[in-house]
């Protein structure tokens, strides 16, 4: 048997015990870290509120156990499913998320103003369009890589794509959500390679369409002009940003203890869900804030390490699409709940109460751990392709050295 064979044998059990484990261990550390934290937070922000809506204070707690629970089966189902199976499944899966959109402007189910949710408020599909626009532009910007420099191929079905979901997504309304699509679309047009000058010309676009927005839409106009007055003089900000930062303030340094929160108790809105950042800041304070803020750092951080490391440039498109999006929602909701930013309706991902976004974010993460897992599977192949040539090639030296007996060697030593 030959030394590349040999090599090739003790390689390959290596390689099936990094299928089976290959998967980004910082990563997974950090989503559990921030599950832990979300239930945690959640409990803590629900209770007062899931007792008076509800007749039990677990209720909101415990559905989100159950959300959980079929996040992690989809998480877990995802990181095994080979993403570039997504190349033909993507179509009729967007099909089916157009329909949910259209089926939510027809079924018309108002809750707190708007037309967003189906099944008496349990879902909601503008979550599950942010993922899969993520998905479908990622597939459609890789065949399409090589022509993205033709405007007629790369900008104007682009700009179709995203007007389309963002646009069913807008007439709910729901702008905030809608907005997410585009800044996701510009991103990965982005990094797939497109031209300088069709990114230009998509940011002026985005420009003017958010003016006009602002300019014919009550509540955007609304929003913004709460959001310069509160720049200006933080006691004119909306009630909501007033009474974030009142929790904000009373939180100060290390908090006022873990479940000691009263702001949450005393009017400020949506405490489980979007004002759930205020509640952590005024129970933790700054230092708990800055735990949360990190655990986030850090996985982006692995996101982008795993879509550069990527196998192909789908991977990388995949993975810092998904990646991308989960920054980005945590990040437009702590920069409104600390006045940075006009109000948006963007769920804190992992912490708000919600199993829309929670289930939508764990498919990602799914699907990020798929690309690490694939991408390490190539690196060991690659590695026992190495190894192998290595032993051949020794082996080769060896065969070829001109061989002395021991007597031989001595009677050389004496002389």
């Amino acid at each position: 048997m030959g030394a590349g064979t040999l090599a090739n044998e003790r390689v390959i059990p290596a390689v099936e015990r990094r299928r089976r484990r290959g998967v980004d261990a910082p990563l997974m550390l950090t989503v559990i870290a921030l599950l832990v934290f979300g239930l945690i937070m959640l409990y803590s922000a629900s209770f007062d509120f899931s007792f008076k809506e509800y007749g039990s204070a677990t209720y909101m707690f415990n559905r989100q156990l159950r959300w959980l629970g079929l996040g992690g089966l989809i998480a877990f189902a995802l990181s095994l499913f080979d993403y570039h199976h997504w190349r033909r499944m993507v179509l009729p899966a967007m099909l089916a998320t157009i329909g949910l959109l259209v089926t939510v402007l027809v079924v018309n189910e108002i809750r707190l103003g708007a037309s967003r949710t189906l099944i008496n408020g349990s879902y909601q599909p503008s979550e599950l369009a942010k993922l899969m626009a993520v998905i479908y532009l990622a597939v459609w910007l890789y065949a399409k890589r090589q022509f993205l420099h033709d405007v007629t191929i790369g900008l104007i079905p682009l700009g179709v794509i995203l007007g389309i979901i963002g646009g069913l997504i807008y007439l709910q309304p729901d702008l905030s959500a809608a907005a997410t699509v585009l800044i996701l679309g510009g991103l990965l047009f982005f990094l797939a390679g497109a031209d300088l000058k069709q990114i230009a010309f998509l940011l002026f676009l985005a420009v003017v369409i958010g003016w006009v927005v602002v300019q014919f839409s009550a509540t955007g106009q609304d929003r913004v002009d709460k959001f310069l007055a509160g720049l200006q003089d933080p006691t004119n900000a909306s009630y909501h940003v007033q009474r974030s930062f009142e929790a904000i303030i009373k939180g100060g340094i290390f908090g006022v203890g873990l479940g000691q929160a009263d702001t949450k108790l005393t009017g400020l809105p949506f405490a489980p869900t979007d004002s759930i950042f205020a509640v952590v800041a005024e129970e933790l304070g700054l230092f708990g804030a800055v735990i949360l803020m990190s655990l986030y750092g850090v996985l982006v951080w692995r996101g982008l390490v795993i879509a550069r490391r990527a196998p192909d440039m789908l991977g990388t498109l995949l993975a810092s699409g998904v990646t991308f999006w989960i920054g980005i929602e945590a990040l437009i909701n702590m920069c409104v709940m600390v006045g940075l930013m006009p109000f948006a309706g963007n769920a804190l991902p992992f912490i708000s109460a919600g199993g829309s976004n929670l289930v939508s974010t764990l498919a990602a993460i799914g699907i990020i751990l798929n690309i690490s897992r694939q991408s390490s599977e190539q690196i060991l192949l690659e590695e026992n392709e190495w190894r192998s040539f290595g032993a051949v090639v020794d082996l080769r030296r060896w065969n070829g050295r001109r061989r002395v007996s021991r007597s031989r060697r001595s009677q050389r030593a004496q002389r």
